[in-house]
């Protein structure tokens, strides 16, 4: 099982992001991951990382789809892959409807068709086998519907990019979970379960070559000799993605919530939330739900709870944490 590190976004301080890549290099960590939302963008301090580095793997988690065209997406990653020497790892989601149609000002439309398009428009590029032509129901390239001037010509990458740049993407519902299996090379979830991943992504992983496809979920991790402290730290940030991020009847993280069995709970941590009363959802996060998804606790209560990780079929754990000692503790336990 290999440990790769979210970078988180909000705020960044230079000095202090090549402080902790460099020392996230130094401990032997495999990759660094950064994402966006509707401030600051995944790629460029990935870049920023990436000139202060020499071997660290570097992930977007994720860019977000309707931000970019499918040509714009494969130039950026082409471009750092190159100038990084190989080592970047595209990953991509949609995101939600709130911020796809509320920040982007794209239709949310139909996501696993967009996406598959997508992908296959990125996988062309990067082949390079020739110039680019695709006529789909998401994507047409080059455009010739309405308003289109009729100029456009079929167009093949300038660059010459590495054909097999690892294409991830950040799914957490069972068809998306089906079609990152399908047309990618791995899978980005949040609050993946290592002792319900089969009840929920069962069909959906079902034939897939491990070896081959990386399952990376995101886990909160909190070193604390408190056990209690440790879940309550982590309960703010569940009960943010659980209880805001969406509207009622569309919140893909409650579903997921409710899939695992706490369908209850789920509802009361959204109406709390959506309340305004975000204290009170953070407190009605199960213990046990904090168990299931997070790595929390006493060093020797998070090296039990890791077995159950090993056993599963991720195959890269990306920790999000404020701390250097949890990833020296992560570290030490998947050395």
């Amino acid at each position: 099982m290999r440990l790769g590190c979210n970078l988180h976004a909000p705020g960044f301080d230079p000095d202090e992001v090549v402080a902790t890549a460099t020392f996230l290099e130094a401990l032997g960590v495999d990759s660094v991951w950064t994402g966006e939302a509707y401030g600051s963008d995944a790629v460029v301090p990935l870049t920023w990382v990436a000139a202060h580095t020499r071997r660290l793997g570097l992930g977007t988690a994720i860019m977000q789809m309707p931000g970019r065209t499918p040509a714009m997406t494969a130039m950026t990653a082409a471009t750092l892959d190159a100038l990084s020497g190989g080592r970047f790892r595209l990953g991509l989601g949609m995101s939600g409807p709130q911020v796809v149609e509320g920040w982007h000002g794209q239709a949310y439309g139909k996501p696993l068709a967009k996406t598959r398009e997508y992908v296959a428009i990125l996988r062309a590029i990067f082949e390079r086998k020739g110039p680019l032509e695709f006529a789909g129901e998401q994507y047409e390239v080059p455009f010739r519907g309405e308003g289109a001037s009729g100029l456009g010509k079929p167009l093949k990458a300038m660059m010459h990019p590495r054909a097999d740049i690892p294409i991830y993407l950040a799914a957490i519902g069972p068809k998306s979970v089906k079609l990152a299996a399908e047309v990618t090379d791995g899978l980005l979830p949040m609050f993946w379960s290592p002792i319900r991943w089969k009840d929920v992504y069962g069909d959906s992983l079902a034939g897939v070559d491990v070896d081959r496809f990386d399952i990376a979920p995101a886990v909160d991790v909190v070193v604390n000799d408190d056990l209690q402290a440790a879940r309550d730290a982590v309960k703010p940030h569940i009960a943010l993605y659980v209880g805001g991020m969406g509207a009622r009847g569309k919140n893909f993280y409650n579903d997921l919530v409710c899939r695992y069995g706490y369908e209850g709970e789920a509802r009361q941590i959204q109406d709390l939330f959506l309340d305004g009363k975000r204290a009170e959802a953070a407190a009605a996060v199960p213990d046990a739900l904090v168990d299931e998804v997070a790595l929390v606790g006493p060093k020797g209560h998070i090296a039990e709870q890791l077995e159950a990780w090993k056993a599963c079929p991720a195959s890269t754990i990306i920790v999000s944490t404020p701390t250097r000692d949890a990833m020296e503790l992560m570290a030490e336990l998947l050395a």
